[in-house]
């Protein structure tokens, strides 16, 4: 019986569009309203999501033919891509086929258009897995909501000494592996921490466990909780969005039980964003509201004027909480002013570990930076970009190795407005890289093109003890007591820094003698062990 009436349904159908004159098959016509490129991806990927269907494919120049061609046909689907600027094309989808639109971004994520909040975000530019988030104070119900794992785990480590004062470090990710300078800075002081006290180390995790052996080495203990997962707009809360994403009564839980069971004394918290959890020494990894400062500039946008507003009220409330607050540099000091209990303990670089090799001949170029820290991302924009196209043409053996860090797709889409980085055949992208060692000993010059930044940069300090020479802009070694064209070479313009590379990359002597002075300068500033004793003196007074 059910047979039977999907067949007369069928005739029917056939029947009715017979009389109008159209084919009873609906064709899938992909409108390519924005980026050649984009537009030729998004049609290869609707044909294999429907394979059964005829394809048609509008273009601009072609519209006019193709109208023609189409008028036996209905549309049953319509791909657009979308873009910031009009398209009449575009418009032309909208009014054949309102409700079949099939909408891509330049990030090549798809959703269907329909008479919603969650079509309208999307068609404004909002990021896919964005467009259903809800502030908590959404009347109506809500798609998605926030939520934060229960309990912790307790992992056993090195065995405490009797008399040794204890003290505990909190996290907001386990620092190791060694995959970003904030864990480096982490996993060396945190080391260096444990030569005179017992350290329990509180961490912050997400899904995968953490290889935890190597902190258990040092460390009396590690607490490892489950990082929230933090689903409001980021424009919605008053607080920057960032203190959300790490509000956990698990940890705070952690803490209160810990605090009696393993008797910390003081307390150090990494980061700004983990502020809110109180205790005696805060660690300003960067002048947060500096950073933001520096964006809101470049920018000029409410939206980066409103993170900027967020960010200084929630820092400058936050240090006063705080007996010490440990900074980067002299400069970040002077930020924060006079009335901050500030201490400086630079970052700083494992010359055991990053030794110095000589050169070999060539033309290689070394830029790492993990995008999961936006500046690193507008860095590879400013200079693949910007500089790049000025130093191709003029040196056709140069190459360029960029070390991104782990998912580096997934924070390069979440930060920009393209589904992955544009690069020509020279320069080599690489994800996670376990030791960085080889890389800069295959290099005959670093990159450091960072247009903003805050802090100070352990890349930079790393390419020093290795006796690399550095191009950087003025941002990516401030703090460091770096002289240009004596211990590295300083631009802040697309024409300057490539004159600086060129210069460098056809002066190998020039360049090493750059390096030579670098190396000496780390040596006697920048050694783990002088800083750790500095970090040690910080907690002994408390």
């Amino acid at each position: 019986m059910g047979r039977e009436v999907r067949a007369v349904k069928q005739w029917l159908k056939r029947w009715i569009f017979r009389l109008l004159g159209k084919d009873p098959e609906a064709v899938v016509v992909t409108f390519c309203s924005g980026n050649p490129e984009l537009c030729r991806r998004m049609a290869e990927e609707v044909q294999r999501l429907v394979p059964d269907r005829r394809h048609f494919v509008a273009t601009p120049t072609g519209w006019p033919a193709l109208r023609r061609e189409l008028k036996p046909y209905r549309i049953g689907l319509a791909p657009v891509m979308l873009t910031r600027a009009g398209s009449a094309l575009r418009r032309t989808a909208y009014l054949r086929a309102p409700r079949k639109i099939l909408a891509y971004n330049s990030r090549l994520e798809r959703h269907h258009l329909r008479p919603d909040l969650a079509s309208f975000l999307f068609w404004r530019g909002v990021s896919l897995d964005r467009i259903y988030l809800r502030p908590w104070w959404w009347p109506w119900p809500k798609r998605e909501r926030s939520m934060a794992p229960q309990g912790y785990r307790v992992l056993e480590g090195r065995a405490c000494t009797a008399g040794r004062k204890r003290v505990a470090v909190l996290s907001p990710y386990f620092p190791y592996p060694l995959a970003h300078g904030g864990a480096v800075r982490i996993y060396n002081l945190l080391r260096e921490i444990a030569r005179e006290f017992d350290v329990e180390l509180f961490a912050f995790t997400d899904r995968d466990a953490p290889e935890t052996a190597p902190l258990l080495e040092f460390c009396a203990r590690v607490v490892l909780v489950g990082k929230p997962r933090y689903r409001e707009p980021r424009w919605s809360s008053l607080l920057p969005p960032e203190i959300h994403e790490f509000r956990s009564a698990a940890m705070r839980q952690a803490l209160v039980e810990e605090r009696r069971a393993f008797g910390f004394e003081l307390l150090q918290v990494e980061y700004t964003q983990l502020a809110e959890y109180g205790g005696d020494v805060l660690v300003e990894h960067d002048v947060t509201f500096d950073l933001f400062g520096q964006i809101a500039h470049r920018r000029r946008s409410l939206a980066a004027w409103w993170d900027y507003f967020r960010w200084r009220r929630f820092e400058t409330s936050a240090l006063r909480r705080y007996r010490r607050v440990v900074v980067m540099s002299k400069k970040d000091a002077e930020l924060l002013g006079p009335d901050t209990h500030s201490a400086v303990v630079e970052n700083g670089v494992d010359l055991e570990r990053f030794r110095a090799q000589p050169e070999q001949p060539g033309e290689r170029l070394l830029f790492i930076g993990s995008f999961r820290h936006f500046p690193n991302i507008a860095a590879f924009q400013f200079f693949a970009e910007r500089v790049w196209p000025l130093l191709a043409a003029n040196f056709p053996r140069l190459t360029v190795t960029v070390v991104c860090g782990p998912d580096y797709l997934t924070y390069w889409r979440a930060f920009t407005d393209s589904p992955e980085p544009r690069y020509d055949g020279r320069i080599r992208l690489l994800g996670f890289v376990a030791d960085v060692r080889p890389l800069y000993a295959e290099a005959n010059l670093v990159l450091v093109p960072t247009p903003i930044s805050a802090g100070t940069n352990i890349k930079v300090l790393e390419a020093m003890a290795m006796q690399r020479a550095v191009v950087s802009t003025s941002s990516g070694c401030a703090g460091l007591g770096l002289l240009h064209d004596h211990s590295v070479w300083v631009a802040d313009t697309p024409e300057a820094f490539a004159s600086g590379v060129a210069t460098l990359v056809a002066d190998p002597e020039r360049r090493q003698a750059m390096a030579q002075a670098a190396y000496d300068h780390a040596v006697r500033r920048f050694d783990w062990r002088a800083l750790g004793e500095k970090q040690r003196e910080v907690l002994g007074r408390l």
